[in-house]
């Protein structure tokens, strides 16, 4: 996979230690000469250049990306490269950073944005999900608004406990990604069974979580 990340600060030259970790390829964006710090991470590429540019992106073959991270530190910077690699260079999946919390309603669709990612709204998510059992927990939201990736831990009295993954009647537009259990990441199989203090991680529409947390025995949805 091909990875343009614009911005190579700590957080962008995190992301791309960590891509590169994964075996992938990745591109990073840079306008300033003194934050090019190659030797940080030498497996990238690097340009000396503004993101917000287009002939910028004509020379990172942006086109060629099947992903664009937006992770400057500045919100309208990140704006301006996710509109520019959505609309212009059809790149499949664009990722943004968001900096402040006040101008998270800005990061959807019309700004070419698929995913955004808010350190305040993860922080929240962590807390929430560190501290509530049974409670339906929303911890990332996909495309702005269709789909949602939520988490729950099973309390001891929820009704799925001992019950098989492929006897549950998941509601339509919704999936189990994952189960956390005693420090593993189970895949689910239909052959495999729910046990209490179990942290399910599942991806959803919002119209169906009330449904979900009804199923899986949850007190309320709590959004971060």
């Amino acid at each position: 996979m091909r990875v343009a990340i614009a911005g190579a600060g700590n957080v962008g030259r995190s992301i791309a230690a960590e891509l590169l970790g994964n075996g992938h390829e990745v591109l990073l964006i840079e306008r300033e000469p003194k934050a090019l710090k190659v030797e940080t991470v030498p497996g990238a590429e690097w340009l000396l250049a503004d993101a917000c540019e287009l002939d910028t992106l004509v020379e990172a073959r942006a086109q060629t990306c099947d992903v664009v991270v937006a992770a400057t530190g500045d919100d309208k910077v990140n704006l301006v490269v996710s509109l520019l690699a959505k609309t212009e260079f059809g790149v499949d999946r664009v990722v943004a950073r968001v900096n402040h919390p006040k101008n998270e309603w800005l990061f959807n669709e019309s700004w070419g944005v698929d995913v955004s990612v808010s350190s305040p709204r993860l922080l929240a998510a962590v807390v929430e999900e560190a501290v509530s059992v049974g409670d339906l927990v929303r911890l990332l939201t996909f495309r702005q608004g269709q789909a949602n990736l939520v988490e729950l831990t099973l309390a001891a009295d929820a009704p799925l406990v001992g019950k098989l993954v492929g006897s549950v009647p998941w509601p339509a537009d919704s999936a189990l990604v994952a189960i956390l259990r005693e420090g593993r990441v189970i895949v689910p199989s239909p052959d495999i069974s729910l046990e209490a203090g179990d942290e399910l991680l599942l991806v959803a529409t919002t119209e169906v979580e009330g449904e979900l947390d009804q199923l899986l025995g949850g007190h309320r949805i709590r959004e971060s």
